[in-house]
């Protein structure tokens, strides 16, 4: 064998061995991946009609939406098997969560939440706001409280804790879903209904004539989050958050998803 042949094969070698190497030592550790999915996969809790959890039938491979996308991805980078489950409500997802029943959540991380999670570094701002339905002689968000306004929130959601304390004339009505919401909307039981931009938009989608007011009233902070007792995997998903929003994964997912009333973090 000739000297240059030789040193082409030893140099082959050598960098075969080290992405051997480095495969080797950027898998997860096996107790990071235990805490976050200690039953072999990842079971990520999403909610239907809105873009910021899920949008769409999985069944038929039409689903979209940033909750769904981020869990998939971080699933993928942790080699453990995605597994989407959806509840009627994001009241529901939470409660699931904090019972173990599914190991991620994508959600407005309030401090009230972070005694049952914990929460990776804010993934992005979306705007809180009021829709109304077609015809609605409100106009602006200052005409909201006032006495016989009815305005709808889901049931658990930072919307009811929040409006109820601060609407001092307007009347809070608790919904089940959001599908529950745009009936109400569209039959006159509601005045208005209050949610974050991104799911206002989508139900306005469904509802002709109706206006999502100008102005917000508020901005949720949506994070990933875990349950408690899994503090050894937040390194593993505080990284993965810095990375897809660095890299181009989570704008992708916004683009996808349809996402409005967004505000991107750095």
């Amino acid at each position: 064998m000739n000297l240059r042949r030789r040193s082409f094969l030893l140099a082959a070698t050598s960098l075969a061995i080290l992405a051997c190497c480095a495969s080797v030592s950027n898998a997860p550790d096996p107790a990071i991946i235990e805490a976050l999915a200690p039953n072999g996969k990842l079971r990520v809790g999403l909610y239907p009609g809105t873009p910021t959890s899920i949008v769409g039938d999985l069944r038929s491979g039409n689903a979209k939406g940033i909750g769904l996308e981020l869990g998939r991805e971080l699933a993928k980078r942790a080699g453990v098997p995605f597994e989407p489950v959806v509840f009627p409500n994001n009241a529901a997802v939470l409660a699931a969560a904090k019972s173990g029943a599914v190991d991620m959540v994508f959600t407005n991380a309030t401090p009230a939440r972070m005694q049952d999670f914990d929460f990776s570094p804010t993934v992005l701002y979306v705007e809180q706001g009021y829709l109304v339905s077609a015809g609605s002689a409100i106009r602006e968000i200052g005409e909201i409280d006032r006495h016989e306004v009815r305005v709808g929130v889901s049931e658990g959601s930072t919307s009811e804790t929040t409006l109820s304390r601060e609407l001092r004339n307007a009347i809070v009505v608790t919904t089940p879903s959001l599908k529950a919401a745009i009936d109400m909307l569209a039959t006159g039981t509601l005045n208005a209904f209050a949610t974050n931009k991104a799911t206002l938009f989508e139900m306005s989608d469904q509802l002709p004539g109706s206006r999502v007011l100008a102005g917000r009233w508020g901005l949720e902070r949506f994070a990933i989050g875990i349950p408690k007792g899994r503090e050894a995997a937040m390194p593993l998903v505080s990284s993965f958050v810095s990375d897809v929003k660095a890299n181009g994964p989570l704008a992708r997912a916004v683009e996808q998803a349809g996402l409005r009333g967004s505000v991107l973090t750095n």
